[in-house]
């Protein structure tokens, strides 16, 4: 049995004359993101290995998830394929995660986390909103064998 976490990062900002990978958070997300982390914190076990996008959005919400779990920030893998919108390096990623790991934590992008959550859980959301949280659980030994999973838990920031 394999269980993932996937994670949108928390809402960003486009006030700074940034490029977009180093777009920091918002208030907002700044707000959100450690409310949401501790909650499913309180809720879902530790993951096994946290697997962030190196863009700066993502990595500041990671590193509140690693906080909820006491986990140290520099254990948080950064991995530029992430830093992915369609998914596909997404899926690559994640079916090429080491078996040893069996509850693995991504921290990612839309489009790329509202259609992986459609292809791999089993309930169909529209979006998964900024700082979404969704875990699935896939009945396999192997990341390479991934196919429709069980969603088993989400949640959004506002619904805390």
């Amino acid at each position: 049995m394999k269980t993932l976490y996937v994670v949108r990062h928390a809402k960003s900002s486009w006030k700074f004359d940034v490029i977009d990978h180093e777009r920091p958070l918002n208030d907002r997300g700044l707000t959100d993101a450690p409310r949401v982390a501790a909650h499913v914190a309180s809720k879902m076990p530790k993951p096994d290995l946290m697997m962030s996008s190196d863009a700066m959005r993502a990595k500041t919400t990671s590193f509140f998830f690693a906080k909820a779990y006491q986990i140290p920030e520099e254990e948080i893998v950064l991995n530029h394929r992430l830093y992915d919108f369609d998914g596909r390096d997404l899926v690559d990623v994640i079916r090429n995660c080491d078996d040893a790991i069996d509850c693995l934590m991504v921290f990612g992008h839309n489009n790329a986390m509202t259609n992986f959550v459609n292809t791999y859980g089993h309930l169909f959301v529209d979006n998964v909103p900024t700082c979404g949280f969704t875990a699935i659980t896939f009945d396999i030994d192997h990341w390479k064998d991934m196919s429709l999973g069980e969603t088993i838990f989400t949640c959004i920031p506002k619904e805390l």
